[in-house]
């Protein structure tokens, strides 16, 4: 996500973090840059012009003057702008003390709202421990029933519907009723969409507000539209009152401009964000982690969150004591790839190492390669995968055949692995590793 800006935002900043002084000639020649960038990532021209100013006005005034090191701080100047402009505060969503808190998804048609249900209801079991139910109120879309309804087994969550009716409002008021006599905690409405803001649209969700009185109510928006969902938004605004945004697709949004305008434009936050096509990956958005993120400055503390969700406590001890002393067997490989599998694509994790965003740059980073690599350790012995050593010529040639790939990418797997265990040393030491002449290595 946001790939294209945040290279060019790299590199645009990039040459300042070093700079003694800074000119204004210098700050209003990145200032362009950063300007650029922001526009082809599809982000709101109002948007981009106050953002910019603001940037300049503080990076001309006495923080940045007073500073030993300018550039560094134009660079804190932007990261905070970039924060400000996603929305500060918590994200949380608000849970009523009398259960069952009701969730109003709202949206148009084919912005991912029925998956995005299902992708909360299984969030809020996992992650906040809440006993979530799900109703079933799209009467309009052909299936849309069928679909939460075989979602919800997938995540074993109730799915509340009534094929025969027609009165969504109806549809709504039953499942409350069950959602409290069952015990659950939250009962998400999954509502109609159309192709575009129009009055029936309106009227139907006003009815079934009135009927439910939910407490939060979110705008669903597929991220992958860029500008034309913030127009979306805008136009919701006008006409619903809702608390915050939903963004679906974000993991395959290059340019980004939904998530940076949509708060500027509406005055609402987006509150969750949906990071790959599994069931699992949605979470709550943090303005301050995305910020980073974007800057190349990494992403510490989800990238921790993802591996505590991943590992237990005894594993994640294990593998910090093997990280400090340097070791990395294929034993490690194989535990290691099936936490790499729960934290997201390979990419995605290895982005948010403080200082590795810049390095991947250019590097070939394929989670297919993670997936031929651990059949060629799959077939190998319990001692060769502990002891990598004893991998002589003739067991290279047997592990080949018995993976069915080629004994130049077992060889190519056993020059990883001795980078890896290189790498974890220097990490141990508190060193960073170059990235890409690792990479570079392990191909020959």
């Amino acid at each position: 996500m946001f790939d294209s800006l945040s290279d060019k935002l790299q590199a645009t900043l990039g040459g300042l973090r070093s700079r003694g002084k800074l000119s204004e000639e210098d700050l209003d020649k990145a200032l362009r840059e950063i300007r650029l960038a922001l526009l082809e990532a599809d982000v709101n021209f109002k948007v981009v012009k106050e953002l910019v100013a603001r940037v300049k006005e503080r990076s001309l005034g006495s923080e940045v003057a007073k500073s030993l090191t300018p550039g560094q701080q134009v660079v804190k100047i932007v990261y905070e702008e970039l924060t400000a402009l996603m929305g500060q505060g918590s994200s949380k969503l608000a849970f009523s003390g009398r259960p069952p808190t009701v969730i109003l998804l709202v949206g148009l048609q084919g912005s991912g709202k029925t998956t995005a249900a299902a992708k909360l209801a299984l969030f809020l079991r996992k992650k906040e421990g809440k006993a979530p139910a799900l109703a079933a109120c799209d009467l309009q879309r052909p299936a849309a029933i069928d679909q939460l309804e075989q979602l919800g087994k997938q995540i074993q969550v109730p799915v509340y519907l009534d094929r025969g009716s027609q009165d969504p409002v109806a549809v709504a008021a039953s499942a409350l009723e069950q959602a409290r006599a069952q015990g659950r905690d939250v009962l998400i409405v999954d509502t109609a969409g159309r192709l575009h803001v129009d009055e029936e649209l309106m009227d139907e969700l006003v009815r079934v507000h009135r009927q439910v009185k939910p407490h939060n109510v979110l705008l669903v928006l597929d991220s992958m539209t860029g500008q034309d969902a913030v127009n979306v938004a805008e136009a919701f605004a006008d006409r619903v009152a809702f608390d915050g945004v939903v963004l679906t697709k974000l993991d395959g949004d290059a340019r980004g401009g939904a998530a940076l305008s949509v708060k500027a434009v509406t005055g609402k936050p987006v509150k969750l964000a949906s990071t790959g096509e599994k069931l699992d990956q949605l979470d709550y958005f943090h303005p301050d982690r995305m910020a980073s993120r974007i800057l190349g400055m990494g992403d510490v503390l989800t990238l921790i969150e993802r591996a505590e969700e991943a590992a237990e406590q005894d594993e994640q001890e294990e593998m910090e004591r093997r990280l400090r002393s340097g070791q990395f067997t294929f034993d490690d490989f194989l535990k290691s790839y099936e936490m790499m599998k729960k934290m997201g694509s390979l990419r995605s994790v290895l982005s948010m190492v403080p200082g590795l965003g810049k390095q991947l740059q250019g590097v070939d980073v394929d989670d297919r390669q993670l997936e031929w690599a651990r059949a060629i350790v799959l077939s190998m012995t319990s001692e060769e995968r502990r002891r990598p050593d004893v991998i002589n010529g003739s067991r290279r040639a047997r592990i080949a055949r018995g993976s069915g790939t080629t004994v130049q990418q077992v060889n190519q797997l056993l020059n990883g692995r001795k980078q890896m265990e290189k790498m974890m040393k220097q990490m141990g030491r508190g060193k960073m590793p170059n990235i890409q002449s690792m990479a570079a290595q392990m191909k020959r």
